[in-house]
C-alpha cells in the first residue's frame, strides 16, 4: 500500500469520526442548521474559506492556468476582491439583523425582512437555491471522481460513489458543527497545498529553465498577455468577466450561514483577517500551479486539463506529502458538497415543509429526523446528475455561482443597506437574476465574451432598484 494511500485514508477517518463525535451534540433543528450560533470565529473563518473554494480552485483555476496562461489572473484578483468586500459589507450586518430576525436561513432570512411577501419570497428563494445548488453539487463530486482516478486510479464512477457516501454520511450525522468542524481540517490542508505545491514546482522550473517567464514564452505571446491577445473592447470583456467572480460571493447561500453563526458579531473581525490570509496566497498559488504544469509537461499532455494539480503533487512530492496535498484537493470538494447539502436541507426542511407549509407544531426531533432524510435524498440526487454530466468542473461551478450570486447577491446588498428595498424589489431581483443567468447562459458567444456572472448581477440589481422605487411611488 502506497504512502499516498495511506495518507488519504487517514484524511477520511478523521472527518467520519468528526461526524460521530458531533452527532450527539445536536440538540434541536437549529443546531443542526446554525450550529446554535455559537461558532468559534476561527473555525467559521476556515469553514468559510473551505467551502467558498471548491473543487474549481483546486482543480478548474490550475487548469485555467495550464490551458490559457495570464489571462486566469483576472479570475484570482476578482475573487480575492469580493472575498474582502464581502467580508467587510454583508458579515456583521447580517449576523446582526439574522438573529434580531431569529432567521436560521438566508430565504428565512428575507421573508422575516419583508413579511409582505413573506412566503412568495420564501419559496422562491428556496427553488433557486435548489436549483442552482444541484449543478454546484455535482461538479464536486465530479471533481472528486478526477482525483480519485488520477491518483489512485479508481474509476470516476467509483470515486463519485465513494466521495457522495463520506460526505453524505457525516454532514447526516454531525449536521452544521461537522461540517464547520471538518472545515477547520480541509482548509489547512487545502492552504497547504496551495502555497508549497507552486513553490516546490517553481524551484524546480527555476533549476531547469533559470525562470518561469522564459519558459513560457516559449509557448507564444498570447499565453503570457494578461489579455490573452485580445484588444479594446474584446480585452474589457476578458477583464471585466474574470473580475466578475468577487460580485458573487454576496449572494452563496452556504457562505453567508458561516456569518450568521458566529458567537459574537464583534468577533467577525478576527475571522475577516484570517479569510483574508487564507484567500489571498491560495488563489494565486492555484494559478501558479497551472503555470508550473504547463513549463513542466507542455502544452497538449492532458486530456482534461483539471488533472493538472493531482498529477503535478504526485509528480513533484514525496508520496506522503503528495497524498495528505490530494487529500486537500477532495478536502476542497466535500467542504463545498457538505455545506451545499446542509443548505438545501435547511431550505427545503425550515423554509418549506416547517414555515410555508406550516407544520409549526411539529417537534424538534422529527425536524432533525427529516433533515437527515432529506440530505441523503439531495446527495443522491447530486450523484445522478455528476455521473451524467460531461461538462468540467470549471464550467459547472461557473453556471450555478452566476445564478446564485446574482439572485441572492444584490437584494442581500441592498436590503443590509438601503433601507427603499420593497419586498416587491426583492422579488424582483432574485426572478431577474436567475432567468438572466439561465438566459444568458444558454448563448455561448455571448456568455464567452461577456459572463453571465456579471451580466445577471447587473440585471438583478437594477431590478431592485427600480421594483423598489416604483413600489414606494
Amino acid at each position: 500500500m502506497s504512502f499516498t494511500l495511506i495518507g488519504f485514508l487517514i484524511y477520511l477517518l478523521v472527518i467520519m469520526i468528526v461526524g460521530f463525535v458531533m452527532y450527539k451534540r445536536n440538540k434541536s433543528h437549529e443546531d443542526f442548521i446554525l450550529g446554535g450560533r455559537a461558532m468559534n470565529p476561527w473555525v467559521v473563518a476556515f469553514s468559510e474559506r473551505a467551502s467558498g473554494e471548491s473543487a474549481w480552485l483546486l482543480l478548474g483555476l490550475p487548469g485555467l492556468g495550464y490551458a490559457a496562461g495570464y489571462i486566469g489572473m483576472w479570475d484570482a484578483i476578482g475573487c480575492v476582491s469580493g472575498i474582502i468586500l464581502y467580508w467587510l459589507v454583508i458579515a456583521e450586518k447580517l449576523r446582526i439583523q439574522s438573529e434580531d430576525t431569529s432567521s436560521i436561513t438566508l430565504p428565512d432570512f428575507f421573508a422575516a425582512k419583508f413579511k409582505s411577501l413573506g412566503k412568495p419570497i420564501r419559496l422562491t428563494a428556496t427553488l433557486i437555491i435548489i436549483f442552482f445548488f444541484t449543478f454546484y453539487l455535482a461538479a464536486q463530486f465530479n471533481g472528486a471522481g478526477k482525483v480519485l482516478n488520477v491518483t489512485f486510479g479508481i474509476p470516476n464512477f467509483y470515486g463519485i460513489l465513494l466521495s457522495t457516501i463520506v460526505i453524505v454520511f457525516y454532514t447526516m450525522m454531525g449536521g452544521y458543527l461537522a461540517v464547520a468542524w471538518t472545515d477547520l481540517v480541509q482548509g489547512i490542508i487545502m492552504f497547504g497545498a496551495l502555497v508549497i505545491l507552486p513553490l516546490v514546482g517553481f524551484v524546480e522550473i527555476m533549476e531547469q529553465h533559470g525562470s518561469l517567464n522564459v519558459a513560457l514564452d516559449a509557448a507564444g505571446s498570447d499565453f503570457t498577455d494578461i489579455t490573452g491577445g485580445k484588444t479594446g473592447w474584446a480585452a474589457i470583456a476578458v477583464i471585466a468577466s474574470g473580475l466578475s467572480w468577487g460580485l458573487g460571493y454576496m449572494g452563496q447561500p452556504h457562505l453567508l450561514t458561516r456569518f450568521m453563526s458566529i458567537d459574537k458579531a464583534a468577533n467577525i473581525k478576527i475571522s475577516r483577517r484570517i479569510a483574508y490570509a487564507w484567500a489571498i496566497p491560495a488563489f494565486f498559488g492555484a494559478l501558479m500551479i497551472g503555470l508550473i504544469g504547463f513549463v513542466y509537461y507542455g502544452q497538449g499532455a492532458f486530456d482534461d486539463v483539471e488533472n493538472i494539480m493531482p498529477q503535478l503533487a504526485n509528480d513533484l512530492l514525496p508520496q506522503w506529502l503528495a497524498g495528505i496535498f490530494i487529500s486537500g484537493a477532495i478536502a476542497a470538494m466535500m467542504s463545498t458538497a457538505d455545506s451545499q447539502l446542509l443548505v438545501i436541507t435547511s431550505s427545503v426542511i425550515e423554509d418549506v415543509y416547517h414555515k410555508t407549509l406550516g407544520n409549526d407544531t411539529v417537534t424538534e426531533k422529527k425536524l432533525l429526523r427529516l433533515s437527515r432524510i432529506i440530505t441523503i435524498a439531495v446527495g443522491a440526487i447530486g450523484f445522478i446528475i455528476s455521473i451524467t454530466s460531461q461538462e468540467l468542473v470549471f464550467a459547472l461551478v461557473s453556471y450555478a455561482w452566476a445564478g446564485l450570486g446574482s439572485s441572492f447577491g444584490p437584494t442581500l446588498l441592498l436590503t443590509l443597506w438601503w433601507k427603499k428595498t420593497t419586498a416587491k424589489g426583492v422579488l424582483a431581483g432574485m426572478i431577474t437574476g436567475t432567468l438572466v443567468t439561465i438566459v444568458w447562459s444558454s448563448f455561448p458567444e455571448m456568455d464567452g465574451f461577456l459572463s453571465s456572472r456579471l451580466i445577471a448581477w447587473v440585471a438583478s440589481l437594477l431590478a431592485v432598484v427600480s421594483f423598489s422605487l416604483a413600489g414606494r411611488k
